[in-house]
């Protein structure tokens, strides 16, 4: 062999796996036209790879002169689904493979190593009979990958999968083909299913698969594609193969996963075609198709797995149905974005992840238009109708996460919810604040604010009504929370004021009144700059409404609003100074826990209804349209 052996090895079979020696030594096999091999690991133990050697026998007819011509000179085929390297793969693990072959009475034996030129030598025997030896030593690799490379069971199962293609061709044909796997071990670990064994591949007990026949002009050819398939309940044996049959190897593609499945099946799928022949690596784990090329085959592969599958499997079709319906229900600004021709049982996550990240595609080619063509300008309010409904849903999710509070919450519990206590809040950030700041749950007028604060001193609310520091004597409790805002901030000075009062649930009496003393508190201070600096102020105290407290606000003289739940009213006249006594009447306002989260449950669900209705019409037309 005129080549360095090593470096040619290194060239083809960079990075193989340990599988792919017996692969190649089982493809030789079956070359030779064997009906029965016989695989023998040999294994001190797992951790001494250095021990490692296979013997591998077969009964086909042997290196004749030609088969070893063949085998001296790399390259060499005549066929177009061989490669004529294969055998270089067994030196990517030992250092020298042993052949003795019988054909003819004749024996032929030489060792195939990194400095092999073709040397052998050629004896008369008087044994009958053909059949060739391999004998793989000197195992040089520092570990063993995998306990799965040298079990009989696994290598069963991968020898099967590989080579799938090729066994059911030779079954159709009525052609007999045992292999036989042994491990012998002198140091079992029974932890990983390691220790001496057996294991026997028959291939006349090879399922019978189904066959479809059609034709894809999209490809470009005018050979015909073939699936051949099972789908068969198995209980005992879970699998799932779906390759493409390329010179009678299998390459795996990733149509779908186990996950995708349910449990107990036993799957096959095989696409076939001429066309494909000689189109892989010289590793033969990878197809050399281009990339468009290949998408469209994984494509046509997909959609006619994903129609047997629906018919063969009918839950499949069931489940997807309850998949669907619970995304779009659960996310509907992303109706029309889900997959619904998923093949198995569709992957929740997968689809959600898939589904944004096309809404994210489609907001960024709006984005970055130059100009809006009628097409972009109708995709851009659809676009800004699934932001809204976006936003809608976030707000669905705070309301029900306030339901979930109840007496074993604290006061800081329910504030941090409604905005986060210690925060202050600009108009000029508003975008980044969108999602935590939720002064919408008492109405939604409050998010023209110009300034948030959440438990912060009254002096800071007082510097930004008046724009500038003013000495005041300061409170000892904090408001917990104070907006600012105005109908026109660019015209006028003048501010409007909302102060908010929190109370837990479950508070006695006199803790519950305390709401009302402590909003006229803050009507005193605040009082001093109207109208100069404030136009209005609106104060709301949230507090757990019981009949012991309804009738303390009624004995008060507060009036019932129209509400979801329990809203009082009642106008103050408070007094600014002992001096002079001037009174301002103040409206107070006293809502029950639940009728802040109901009024704000009916406010969002009528928008997040009305956005519902629009997007399943919208979706409804799209596909009367396909």
């Amino acid at each position: 062999m005129k080549i360095n052996v090593i470096n040619a090895a290194n060239l083809f079979f960079p990075t193989p796996s340990l599988e792919l020696v017996l692969f190649e030594a089982i493809a030789n096999s079956i070359d030779a036209e064997a009906s029965k091999i016989d695989i023998d690991i040999n294994v001190d133990s797992f951790a001494k790879p250095e021990t490692l050697s296979f013997i591998i026998k077969d009964n086909g007819v042997g290196f004749i002169d030609e088969n070893f011509r063949k085998f001296s000179n790399l390259l060499e085929v005549e066929e177009e689904d061989h490669k004529g390297i294969g055998r270089l793969v067994f030196l990517k693990y030992f250092k020298s493979v042993n052949v003795v072959s019988y054909y003819d009475k004749k024996k032929r034996t030489f060792s195939f190593h990194g400095k092999f030129d073709g040397e052998n030598e050629l004896n008369e025997t008087k044994e009958e009979g053909q059949g060739t030896t391999l004998t793989f030593e000197n195992y040089f690799k520092d570990k063993i990958k995998s306990y799965d490379y040298i079990k009989p069971n696994a290598l069963k199962k991968s020898i099967l999968f590989h080579f799938f293609p090729l066994f059911y061709a030779k079954k159709i044909k009525n052609e007999n083909l045992i292999i036989t796997i042994r491990l012998q071990t002198k140091d079992p670990n029974m932890d990983y299913g390691f220790f001496n064994d057996t294991s026997t591949l028959d291939i006349s007990k090879m399922s019978k698969l189904e066959e479809i026949t059609f034709n894809e002009q999209s490809l470009d050819f005018f050979q015909d594609l073939h699936i051949y398939y099972s789908v068969k309940e198995n209980l005992e044996d879970e699998s799932l193969i779906t390759a493409i049959s390329v010179d009678g190897r299998t390459i795996p593609v990733n149509i779908l996963s186990k996950e995708n499945i349910p449990r107990g099946y036993e799957i096959v799928f095989l696409l076939f075609s001429d066309y494909f022949t000689g189109k892989v690596n010289t590793s033969r784990q990878e197809l050399t198709l281009g990339k468009g090329e290949l998408r469209t085959v994984t494509k046509i592969f997909q959609d006619k797995i994903g129609e047997i599958l629906n018919e063969k499997i009918p839950y499949i079709q069931k489940r997807n149905t309850e998949i669907n319906k619970g995304l779009n229900d659960r996310f509907p600004h992303l109706q029309g974005y889900f997959d619904e021709n998923s093949v198995g049982i569709i992957d929740r996550s997968k689809s959600l992840e898939i589904a944004q990240s096309k809404f994210f595609q489609e907001q960024k080619e709006v984005l970055d238009s130059s100009s809006l063509t009628e097409e972009l300008y109708q995709k851009s309010l659809e676009i800004s109708s699934r932001l809204l409904m976006e936003y809608i849903l976030y707000r669905n999710i705070i309301i029900n996460k306030l339901k979930e509070i109840d007496s074993t919450n604290s006061e800081d519990d329910i504030h941090n919810i409604i905005i986060p206590m210690r925060k202050t809040y600009k108009q000029s950030n508003f975008i980044n604040d969108l999602y935590t700041n939720n002064a919408w749950l008492l109405d939604d007028k409050y998010m023209s604010y110009n300034t948030i604060l959440s438990d912060k001193e009254m002096d800071k609310l007082i510097d930004e009504i008046t724009f500038e520091e003013e000495e005041i004597e300061k409170d000892i409790k904090r408001p917990d929370i104070a907006i600012v805002f105005s109908g026109n901030p660019d015209k006028t000075e003048k501010v409007d004021v909302v102060i908010i009062e929190l109370k837990k649930l479950g508070l006695d009496l006199a803790k519950k009144e305390n709401v009302v003393s402590q909003l006229k508190q803050r009507a005193r201070k605040l009082l001093q700059y109207y109208p100069d600096k404030i136009q209005r102020i609106w104060f709301y105290g949230i507090v757990d409404i019981d009949e012991e407290f309804e009738i303390s606000l009624l004995e008060e003289k507060f009036a019932n609003l129209y509400s979801t739940d329990k809203v009082y009213y009642k106008e103050h006249s408070v007094i600014l100074d002992y001096e002079t006594k001037k009174e301002i009447p103040v409206g107070l306002f006293v809502l029950s826990f639940d009728a802040f989260l109901k009024d704000a449950e009916t406010r969002n669900a009528t928008f997040l209804n009305l956005l519902k209705e629009s997007f399943k019409n919208e979706s409804s037309k799209a596909k009367s349209h396909n």
